[in-house]
């Protein structure tokens, strides 16, 4: 399943440590997604997986998230996306 990613935003304070998501569609799927991110004291990302503007069919939701989890080349990139903001910044 190909992506194209939208748009993306990573920020980081010593609160909450890097915070961002990334907006994206996926070929096929009639509503596009956000990803939000967040990594804390140097754990691993964690994410969640949401419909971006509308609600959508749940059984292409899922489909993304198990790329998501089964495609670690997915997941960076989406990742690397919300990374490469926080360097414009």
């Amino acid at each position: 399943m190909k992506l194209n990613i939208m748009d993306a935003r990573l920020t980081f304070s010593k609160e909450d440590g890097y915070v961002g998501y990334v907006h994206f569609e996926a070929e096929g799927h009639k509503q596009a997604y956000e990803m939000t991110l967040q990594k804390k004291n140097g754990k691993e990302w964690s994410y969640g997986l949401f419909f971006l503007n509308a609600s959508g069919d749940e059984e292409q939701l899922y489909q993304v998230e198990e790329l998501i989890e089964e495609s670690d080349e997915t997941f960076d990139e989406l990742v690397d996306a919300a990374k490469r903001t926080l360097d414009e910044s």
